[in-house]
């Protein structure tokens, strides 16, 4: 994928969704992975040219596992002209060593969204975007039918009103295949996670039960996507009011 197609993917959700105003300060989550990377690029490039002008703040969120460089992440938003920041905390020692969580990944989601909302908003934004594509949309609402029981999945546009911040994801449209692609070609500085639950939660199962659904049956992850987008989710109707939760998803 190209920056240009990149770019257009993007600004179709934004539009459609009406995701940005003129004045906004929006954080971007900067994990160093494909996604977090490929959407800071894309805003930065649309920045330039979009009409509701709009400001950006790069946050990475520093859990404190050792030996963990974060100088490539940092060069890449001085490259592009991006404020950095990073939030360091200890969420890595309380959530494997003091707390032994054999199950890590929602405290440890809970934790590093407090540290990142709070760091936000002492910068100043009043949005937040999200790198989460069409792929996570699809495996997200594969889990919630098999462990909630419920056909729902994150909507494109989130207010949280205890936070006062409204979360946007501007890849809804966007395949991880073309990401992946972009990323490639692009040479992002793509940083590996160190978390040692990495690949071995729901996420994952979901993620690969989709890829062998897909396998035999083609097109099968394109025919779920166009159900959410055809099945009166909340959140999903174009240009409507932003979905409003008391807290952060």
């Amino acid at each position: 994928m190209k920056l240009q197609q990149l770019l257009s993917v993007s600004r179709k959700a934004i539009d459609e969704f009406n995701m940005i105003q003129s004045g906004d300060c929006i954080a971007v989550g900067v994990s160093g992975g494909k996604d977090s990377l490929a959407l800071l690029l894309a805003l930065r490039h649309l920045q330039r040219f979009y009409p509701k002008k709009y400001s950006l703040q790069a946050v990475t969120v520093d859990l404190g596992f050792p030996n963990v460089d974060f100088s490539k992440i940092q060069s890449f938003c001085v490259d592009i002209e991006v404020p950095f920041t990073r939030v360091k905390t200890e969420i890595a020692n309380i959530v494997f060593y003091e707390k032994r969580e054999k199950n890590p990944c929602s405290l440890c989601a809970k934790m590093r969204k407090g540290a990142f909302n709070d760091a936000i908003k002492e910068l100043g934004c009043n949005k937040v975007a999200y790198a989460h594509h069409r792929d996570d949309v699809v495996e997200t609402l594969l889990l919630s039918l098999i462990f909630e029981g419920r056909f729902h999945t994150f909507s494109p546009v989130t207010y949280w009103d205890r936070m006062d911040l409204t979360l946007i994801r501007p890849f809804v449209f966007m395949k991880e295949a073309d990401i992946i692609g972009f990323q490639n070609k692009y040479q992002l500085p793509v940083a590996k996670s160190p978390c040692p639950a990495d690949g071995r939660t729901k996420r994952e199962y979901a993620k690969n039960l989709l890829k062998e659904l897909n396998q035999d049956h083609p097109g099968a992850k394109d025919r779920i996507f166009a159900a959410i987008l055809s099945g009166n989710l909340k959140g999903w109707d174009s240009k409507r009011k932003p979905q409003r939760s008391s807290m952060p998803e």
